[in-house]
């Protein structure tokens, strides 16, 4: 089923969290997106925290519905195909430091000069321009820069940090956003495509509420306030009996008045100084020792039961077992299945936002062949197959250019039928071909280029080829009912 942004085709060079998040966003809604990984050992990603089969399981999240090749973009074939494939995206995505594509070879000069509607969302530590614009960064460097590791933790403790990467995530969506921003700008007629600059920092930095002018106007500086939320009053994390916890929010003023009923203080809820939040925030030391009190007399279950009943917004601290277990979460299709190598099946993540119509699409299998790269090579009976991660074994030949799945195509063609011809004395016929397929849960190839005729047979629509070994050129794009289309002839 075509997701709402089908047709929408995106580019990835990106590593790790920031640059794959935002175009794993786009893939889950249905646009195609390609992502780049350099020969040899692919993104490191694959490799981080638990494995199955020598894999990391958050790989098999982040690079769901997505197509991986492996491009050496140092070497002219690679930065060749690079092109071709930006010239027929919407959207490049990138999280390199600044000067990075450009010291490549594709800078936004040369992106633009091909594609005119282009979109190049830039991802980075501190942006394209300023004076740390060079500085290496990392998320939780762009959290303690953008205020947010300040005002965590308890006063009495060093600023604390979340436990994921929430710096690199903000910066995935505001990604998103102004990819679609600038999308929609060009869709609606509105021409050429832009660059779209994106920090770390600035990501964070644009959650941080009335941070800026309550410290201008004022003189205030918001600290670590542990489990309270500074100036809103009363919300809390407070402690039960059975050893948990229960997180309430009874800040309106309204709900206010429930909660005091609730935990037994009428006395509270009838008092004019705490009517509204300015008065209930001077006693908010009083308000959270009252809630305490009637808590820890409390089961988590009791508790929530009582305040459920109260209309007071009130729920316990999930652990991921929790969460699994959620009857919620399962009717929300939070929770949903996924296949991994060997027929073993996991839980993953459902998608968000949840829409209407067009839905977005099922959660498909990231690629994971990474790890047993294939280059067909027209003087072998069978694709060439190194063992291990990633091709550590292969030749340097075989690495030039290489594709993770099945099918094949010269790179030179790719290239040419992009516009960006390569010098052909460099390829001889014993240098491997480039890989140009899909995942094989997919099936089919990665469309490169515009369909045009056959070049071994008038009337023939398939726009893409394969030689074979004896020479031959095989119509590799499947046909309906799984035939492919054989012609003789010498291989070009």
């Amino acid at each position: 089923m075509k997701g709402p942004l089908s047709g929408i085709r995106v580019l990835e060079f990106g590593t790790l969290v920031a640059a794959p998040f935002a175009a794993r966003l786009f893939a889950e809604f249905g646009a195609e997106v390609i992502k780049i990984e350099q020969p040899g050992q692919g993104d490191p990603l694959r490799k981080w925290r638990k494995l199955h089969q020598g894999t990391s399981l958050w790989w098999y999240l982040q690079s769901r519905n997505k197509k991986s090749i492996a491009l050496d973009l140092k070497s002219e074939e690679g930065l060749a195909i690079a092109k071709a494939l930006a010239a027929r995206a919407d959207v490049v995505i990138e999280n390199f430091r600044p000067g990075m594509l450009e010291k490549i070879g594709l800078g936004w000069d040369v992106l633009s000069a091909l594609n005119r509607s282009l979109t190049l969302v830039r991802i980075s530590g501190y942006g394209q321009t300023g004076p740390y614009r060079d500085r290496p960064g990392f998320g939780a460097i762009g959290e303690a820069m953008g205020g947010l590791r300040y005002t965590t933790g308890d006063l009495e403790s060093p600023p604390a940090r979340t436990g994921i990467s929430i710096g690199d995530s903000l910066a995935s969506l505001h990604a998103v956003i102004g990819a679609l921003i600038s999308l929609l700008h060009v869709k609606a007629g509105g021409g050429k495509g832009q660059i779209v600059d994106v920090s770390l920092f600035e990501s964070v930095f644009n959650l941080m509420e009335s941070l800026i002018p309550e410290f201008d106007l004022m003189g205030h500086v918001r600290t670590r306030s542990g489990g309270a939320l500074p100036g809103i009053s009363p919300s809390n994390t407070y402690p039960t009996r059975d050893g948990g916890y229960v997180v309430i929010a009874g800040n309106s003023d309204a709900i206010f008045k429930r909660l005091m009923v609730a935990v037994g203080r009428p006395d509270l809820a009838a008092d004019e100084e705490l009517a509204t939040n300015d008065g209930r925030v001077a006693r908010n030391a009083e308000l959270d020792g009252a809630i305490a009190d009637w808590t820890r007399r409390h089961t988590v279950a009791e508790a929530l039961a009582v305040l459920e009943s109260a209309g007071v917004p009130a729920g316990r601290i999930y652990s991921v077992a929790d969460i699994v277990n959620d009857p919620h979460y399962l009717a929300r299709e939070m929770i949903i299945p996924a296949a991994l190598p060997g027929d073993v099946s996991v839980k993953m993540p459902g998608i968000v936002p949840k829409l209407s119509a067009p839905p977005a699409r099922s959660a498909g299998a990231a690629p994971s062949s990474a790890h047993t790269p294939t280059a067909f090579s027209p003087n072998s009976a069978s694709p060439n197959r190194t063992s291990g991660s990633c091709g550590s074994a292969a030749s340097s030949n075989e690495r030039r250019t290489r594709h993770h799945h099945s099918g094949g195509l010269p790179a030179r063609r790719i290239a040419d039928r992009a516009g960006h011809r390569v010098d052909r004395t460099q390829d001889r016929s014993d240098r491997p071909l480039v890989r140009v397929g899909v995942s094989p849960d997919r099936g089919g190839l990665l469309r490169l280029a515009k369909s045009g005729p056959c070049p071994r047979r008038r009337g023939c629509r398939v726009p893409f080829h394969r030689s074979t070994p004896r020479g031959d050129v095989r119509c590799a794009y499947p046909q309906p009912q799984g035939r492919r289309t054989r012609h003789r002839g010498r291989r070009r």
